[in-house]
């Protein structure tokens, strides 16, 4: 069995009081950056501003996002080798984010829900955590 093309995501970061925002899908404990799939067509900014609206109900311009770093991972859930190359832009928005329906809840997490999180999700809270924006 073929590992697959990587995946190609976008993912927002938004961060407050030095905690990243993350998600957990419905009747999962896994921790993931609010993102998804680039769509065909779709720049990778423009797809972190659709799944923010998407999973947390965030109206953001994509021109308004800074891209921070890509995080290339092992993707969670799939074949060994099959690598997820994530592009993570900070979002900068006073709009309280809220849970859609593909999403259980909202969590708020520091380095120390590292251990909750997927290859990437990890990789970002500690690159996030190295440059001093996060504990």
């Amino acid at each position: 069995m073929t590992a697959g093309p990587d995946l190609l995501v976008a993912a927002i970061a938004l961060i407050r009081d030095r905690r990243v925002l993350m998600v957990t899908a419905r009747d999962r404990e896994v921790h993931y950056m609010p993102g998804g799939k680039i769509d065909p067509g779709e720049t990778p900014a423009e797809a972190a501003a659709r799944e923010a609206r998407e999973e947390v109900a965030l109206e953001l311009d994509p021109a308004s996002l800074d891209e921070l770093f890509e995080v290339v991972a092992q993707a969670h859930g799939e074949p060994d080798g099959r690598l997820v190359r994530m592009r993570v832009f900070e979002a900068k928005t006073d709009a309280s984010p809220e849970a859609s329906a593909e999403v259980g809840a909202l969590h708020w997490v520091t380095t120390a829900d590292v251990d909750r999180c997927p290859p990437a999700g990890a990789e970002v809270l500690r690159r996030l955590a190295a440059a001093g924006r996060i504990d």
